[in-house]
């Protein structure tokens, strides 16, 4: 739009920092319609000038980066709505489950949610009404309500004092037996830290683990009620903090707190909260690299550099496996009967071509 209405559109170029640009290490150089390999070029070299991670980025909502983490946000949000889990809850499974620094909502307080949801319609509009990108009416009850985050005192948490403080890790204890399957890297991970911990390890069904005749799926293909059983887990291959559904049993939270892993008790959902919002930035991304937005590469240092992300989407999908990422997308879809679950072509064959 700015291009058009100036008489050398080939000399406009979108050179996109991120707050506080003084300290973020990253900048999107945007190609719009018209601009030209020389302007663009021109603005590369400004921006490797200031010393910063330059990505390129094709003009569009949210150029690469934003865009590529819109779910965080969003589906934190639908888990909400969904009452699979209250703010503090979510917030602390993304920051001690997932390394982010803050939780999607006490973010959503920093920016001020007025701001958030302007760029959630924006998103909505431009795209003609893409299902992922659908704002939230939880958000507008809170504008209508004058609770805007942090600059109002009062958001999804009030201020002071904000979000409470992440109580420490359970002391890790030695164990007895457990029966751990295969089938997902987030289960290798949980063997070895089992037997590291002195555990007597054996193997049981894929998707599985076993903990005193108690059978416990790992909720990545399907939800509690759709895979069975009295309780089911989910967790990352990054192991900070387990989420657990269904009835309470004090054996298998006890193994998790023996091996000095957090545990949340939250609702039944494929994914549960963690894998959802992690599976939706890997979907995310994988849509914008397909639809030639940016490359992987850029979006994994864009979420970084850009966003303190602990590691991009695709290092995600690297280390929870696309069987895993998937099935949370495939589950969600069928049991929830949404299209924004919908997974994009480049991720399917992802896992196609793995199998």
């Amino acid at each position: 739009a700015i291009a058009a209405g100036v008489p050398n559109p080939e000399r406009v170029v979108g050179f996109h920092f991120f707050n506080p640009a003084t300290r973020m290490k990253l900048a999107e150089v945007v190609a719009g319609a018209a601009s030209s390999e020389a302007a663009l070029e021109r603005v590369r070299a400004l921006g490797a000038a200031m010393g910063k991670r330059v990505v390129n980025a094709v003009d569009g909502p949210g150029f690469l980066v934003n865009r590529s983490n819109r779910p965080f946000g969003v589906e934190a949000l639908n888990l909400l709505q969904a009452r699979v889990a209250d703010v503090e809850t979510i917030d602390r499974i993304a920051r001690l489950g997932g390394g982010f620094r803050m939780g999607p909502f006490e973010l959503q307080d920093f920016g001020g949610i007025d701001v958030g949801f302007a760029v959630a319609q924006s998103f909505y509009e431009q795209s003609f009404g893409e299902p992922r990108w659908r704002p939230s009416p939880l958000s507008a009850k809170m504008i209508a309500a004058g609770w805007l985050g942090r600059k109002t005192g009062r958001g999804w948490y009030a201020y002071p004092p904000g979000r409470p403080e992440d109580p420490p890790a359970p002391k890790p204890r030695r164990g007895g037996s457990v029966a751990i399957g295969g089938g997902f890297p987030v289960l290798d991970a949980l063997r070895e830290r089992a037997e590291a911990g002195g555990w007597t390890v054996t193997s049981t069904e894929d998707g599985t683990i076993d903990v005193g005749g108690t059978r416990v799926p790992l909720l990545a293909t399907g939800s509690l009620d759709a895979l069975g059983g009295a309780v089911g887990f989910h967790a990352l291959p990054t192991l900070g903090l387990v989420e657990l559904t269904g009835r309470r049993v004090d054996a298998v939270e006890g193994f998790f707190h023996a091996l000095g892993l957090h545990t949340a008790w939250v609702g039944d959902a494929p994914g549960l909260v963690l894998g959802r919002i992690v599976s939706q930035l890997v979907n995310e991304a994988s849509f914008a690299v397909t639809e030639g937005v940016g490359t992987p590469e850029d979006v994994d240092d864009g979420m970084v550099l850009a966003l303190n992300h602990p590691r991009g989407p695709f290092a995600w999908l690297e280390l929870v496996g696309a069987r895993h990422v998937v099935g949370v997308l495939d589950a969600l879809r069928a049991e929830l009967g949404e299209e924004r679950y919908r997974v994009a072509p480049s991720l399917r064959r992802r896992l196609t071509n793995a199998a």
